[in-house]
């Protein structure tokens, strides 16, 4: 069954000093009986060669597909020039470390602020990303963007920059939020999250749209209150693996 749980879900604890990532990886295997991880970035040390031997080590050793590579700090567009070829490097050694650990997909985001792009800012990010797919074309997997902070939470803009773009290894990390941009982004979705609001007002409506759509990746709960970690998440899982169960009768 293709579920997962994004490792996000958990930054409450992460902040408390209460799990890792490997910590992580033993609950998608033994707590929540998953195949798959989804990680945050904000959850790997470092990116650095050796530790990441370690969390490779942790996903093979409990025979886990990573789903997704979600990363941030890594945005295309800030307006300092600094600014955004730090987040470039940041984007490729993440990019690299993704490709180490055997991604299937890779979050990285478009940047901006407000509701639009300037032509400035499109231009860049439409480079960029053209440049990270065809690395991710070379290395079999897909990248792209969330549409969950500013410009992205806008349909028209994923997908103007989807057509942009216009890449087989690109494609959009569907966040759910509940209106017609839904449809909109899903013929083109390569990983998805459904938050606790998207599970409990709109699952099935929401899953059917990407069946309908063709969607062959994963269904992953996200969890944000940073409250009850273990079982909201837990909660969440079960509700999307119910509605993958009675699409199996």
């Amino acid at each position: 069954m293709n579920t997962s749980i994004a490792s996000y879900s958990f930054h409450g604890l992460l902040a408390a000093g209460m799990i890792d990532i490997f910590g992580y990886m033993e609950s998608c295997k033994y707590r929540y009986h998953l195949q798959s991880a989804d990680i945050w970035n904000g959850m790997l040390v470092s990116t650095d060669e050796d530790y990441l031997k370690k969390v490779k080590e942790g996903l093979d050793g409990r025979e886990l597909v990573l789903a997704n590579l979600c990363v941030d700090g890594a945005h295309i567009w800030e307006d300092g020039l600094a600014a955004r070829e730090k987040n470039h490097q940041n984007a490729l050694a993440n990019l690299k470390a993704g490709e180490f650990l055997g991604a299937k997909t890779i979050r990285i985001d478009a940047g901006g602020a407000g509701t639009s792009f300037t032509e400035e800012q499109f231009d860049l990010i439409v480079k960029r990303f053209r440049e990270y797919a065809q690395r991710a074309w070379d290395n079999g997997y897909k990248v792209g963007p969330e549409n969950h902070w500013g410009p992205e939470v806008v349909p028209e803009n994923m997908k103007r920059i989807v057509e942009a773009v216009d890449h087989p290894a690109f494609g959009v990390l569907l966040h759910f939020r509940v209106n017609a941009g839904d449809a909109v982004m899903a013929p083109w979705a390569m990983h998805t999250h459904f938050s606790w609001e998207a599970v409990h007002n709109h699952l099935e409506q929401s899953m059917a749209l990407l069946r309908d759509s063709g969607y062959k990746g994963f269904y992953s709960a996200e969890h944000h209150s940073a409250k009850n970690e273990y079982v909201n998440s837990a909660i969440q899982l079960a509700c999307i693996q119910k509605v993958i169960t009675e699409w199996q009768k």
